[in-house]
């Protein structure tokens, strides 16, 4: 018993340490000034304020589709690698961040294809042109019609703009910098480089008297030729002047002047985009993603070996998970003060954390092992799935005006979410069920009657809320539109989950299903609800097509195709069976012919 709790011990401290692995880095860059300061000054950018941290991983995430790049035989930080495209662009065009692996875009600028999938701006700089006309050339194409070149080619020219725009955020590349701009601001040279940076800057740094839009670099500079005073600006000229010469102490210093001119602008602001920070090291989705997929590896370790030791084991770190993904909700229910779904990305976090609660909740009360299985792997697969979908860059973007309304939507969202979260718990307990079913020689029928019974009970918990978030629904799009039901395509989805689950309930009723039956309605359920929530946006048309695009078609085909598999496979007769009745057949067979021989 000690040494159980002693390895229960050492779970829950592995896990507190995978938890909090975001806080071990201590923010140093290469020159030694501090990058988590600088991350932590706020910024508006998309229509909110944000910590320049936010801004250069969503910026990052865009370009290179990750968060850190390999330069000069270290990782650096999205914040480092802003603080360089900024400040010594130089240095950061030799950084190798753009995705170009299209055959047909490398031969567009006479390269050859190799297994190199990264290449720095220096590498592209002088076939500009050759993509700017490509694309220009494509968006005249609808973009559901475009070939892949093509649409490569509109992404890699998004990429070198954004890019081109971040390096002229502060001052006109190959200047002497920010100090130098703001020195000629008087003069009619100044004013038009002003203009320029105006047009062009990604992200707003200079802080509004009131809770209105900030304004950038550009701006600052037209209102200083104009007679007022722009401390910050000198301030973010005193930092650049100290990062290019590896001054962290003056660097700490501008950082700290900059942080108390936007606390006296917007100190709730401000003191958001802090949190936000805070959010963004400690990646919570991240960290329980991996938490979920060591509590799964433990869960399938224990089926083979040692399952009194290795379950509890699993059970502690999926809980970890579970906290840690539940943490992680809060925390962007604090930065957007709105619900935690607002968007697809936080709809998919949300629908995996109720269906690891809900599995979390069956382990408890069956503790079979069954439910602790589907939590993890329905908190490690959601959170997979958004990981994908946060590559479109912030996902705490401003809402949809059609979205930023009133209470009845709150209510919808979350209800109607919760309800996705049972059917994919139900279908992913069934699917087990199957596979259980055709790998066992000889199941045992009592474990089956119980994940009947757990997908049952999880199917009338769906049925409730998916009803209730349907109906409320209604009653936002009553409010909102002026009219409760509309025949819109994500209506009748949400309608079709709603009359799927009450014909597998009264197919239960009436006997027409049993076991097998529920199970099999069950995974087709979970397509339907797949469908419902993701197909219908690519159809492209209703009030409700925002928020996606039909790049994850294949994604979503692939899993339906994946419930085929499985309902087909909870279908077919026990594997064991049909091998058992072809020897019998076969040595019929022999044994008949044996005398006639």
């Amino acid at each position: 018993m000690n040494g159980r709790r002693i390895l229960l011990g050492f779970a829950a401290v592995t896990a507190t340490l995978i938890a909090a692995s975001g806080f071990f880095d201590s923010g140093k860059g290469r020159q030694g000034v501090d990058v988590v300061a600088f991350g932590q000054l706020p910024a508006q950018e998309g229509g909110r304020i944000k910590p320049i941290d936010s801004l250069a991983r969503n910026a990052l995430l865009m370009i290179r589709s990750k968060q850190t790049v390999r330069a000069d035989g270290r990782t650096l930080s999205a914040t480092e690698w802003l603080l360089d495209t900024m400040f010594r662009p130089q240095l950061a065009d030799t950084y190798p961040i753009f995705v170009v692996d299209d055959p047909d875009v490398l031969g567009l600028m006479g390269m050859p294809q190799t297994a190199e999938r990264y290449y720095s701006f220096d590498r592209l700089r002088n076939h500009t042109s050759k993509v700017q006309a490509q694309a220009s050339a494509a968006r005249r194409v609808d973009a559901k019609q475009r070939t892949r070149f093509q649409s490569a080619v509109v992404q890699l020219f998004d990429r070198m703009y954004l890019y081109y725009r971040i390096k002229h955020t502060l001052q006109i590349e190959g200047g002497a910098g920010l100090a130098d701009e703001l020195a000629r601001a008087h003069t009619q040279a100044g004013q038009e480089r002003a203009q320029a940076i105006a047009e062009l800057a990604y992200f707003r740094v200079l802080p509004s008297t009131g809770k209105g839009d900030w304004r950038n670099v550009g701006e600052g500079m037209m209102a200083l030729h104009a007679g007022m005073p722009q401390p910050v600006l000198e301030h973010y000229a005193a930092l650049q002047k100290a990062y290019v010469a590896g001054d962290a102490t003056a660097f700490a210093a501008a950082c700290t002047k900059v942080l108390d001119a936007g606390h006296r602008a917007d100190a709730e602001a401000v003191g958001v985009a802090g949190h936000e920070l805070q959010f963004n090291r400690a990646q919570p989705f991240y960290n329980g993603m991996v938490l979920y997929v060591v509590a799964l590896l433990l869960l399938f370790a224990s089926w083979a070996y040692k399952p009194e030791t290795l379950r509890p084991l699993a059970y502690v770190l999926l809980i970890a998970g579970l906290i840690v993904h539940t943490g992680g909700l809060v925390s962007r229910t604090i930065v957007q003060g709105r619900p935690p779904v607002t968007n697809l990305y936080s709809s998919a976090v949300f629908v995996g954390w109720g269906a690891a609660l809900l599995g979390a909740v069956l382990e408890r009360m069956y503790r079979n092992g069954f439910g602790a299985v589907v939590a993890a792997a329905s908190g490690f697969v959601s959170l997979i799935v958004a990981h994908h979908l946060a590559a479109d860059g912030d996902t705490m973007e401003m809402m949809r005006a059609v979205l930023d309304s009133n209470f009845w939507l709150a209510t919808h969202v979350i209800t109607i979410t919760i309800g996705y979260s049972g059917t994919f718990v139900a279908g992913a307990i069934a699917a087990g069920w199957a596979i259980r079913r055709h790998a066992l020689r000889n199941p045992d029928p009592q474990a089956s009657k119980s994940l009947a019974s757990m997908t049952y009970g999880i199917q009338c918990f769906s049925l409730l809320f998916s009803f209730a978030g349907t109906v409320l629904g209604g009653i936002w799009a009553d409010q909102s539109w002026g009219r409760f039901w509309g025949w819109d395509p994500k209506e009748n989805g949400a309608l079709l989950i709603v009359l799927w689950i009450a014909i597998l309930m009264h197919a239960r009723w009436g006997g027409y299903v049993r076991e097998r039956g529920l199970m099999a309605m069950s995974i087709a359920g979970m397509a339907i609800t797949a469908f419902s929530w993701f197909g219908v946006n690519m159809l492209g048309v209703g009030l409700h097509s925002y928020g996606f695009t039909d790049k994850a078609f294949s994604a979503l085909a692939g899993f339906m195709g994946l419930c085929v598999l499985l309902l087909g496979l909870c279908l077919a007769p026990p594997r064991f069976r049909v091998v058992r009745t072809l020897a019998a057949g076969l040595s019929f067979q022999n044994g008949a012919a044996t005398p006639h021989g």
